[in-house]
């Protein structure tokens, strides 16, 4: 579910890139503003997961996810949350 969750929120921001090219911070402004209003609980669940690409067998290796933007923002989503 976790990985379904992070990317769910990776395409957002992706859409957001795409449908404002003109703006070089659309992608990351979408995922600050999903962190922003991330819950607690989902927080939790979601710092708990491995790092993409950490685990090929896992939720979050090989995969659509592990490639292009898609995979950044999986990563920007995960340091922030981290961090």
């Amino acid at each position: 579910m976790g990985a379904h969750a992070l990317g769910a929120a990776a395409y957002a921001a992706k859409a957001a890139a795409l449908a404002s090219p003109d703006d070089p911070r659309a992608r990351s402004a979408e995922v600050e503003w999903q962190l922003a209003h991330l819950s607690p609980e989902g927080r939790a669940a979601l710092v708990q997961l491995p790092l993409l690409g950490e685990d090929s067998a896992g939720p979050l290796g090989a995969g659509l996810l592990s490639i292009g933007i898609v995979a950044t923002t999986v990563r920007d989503l995960q340091a922030a949350l981290k961090g």
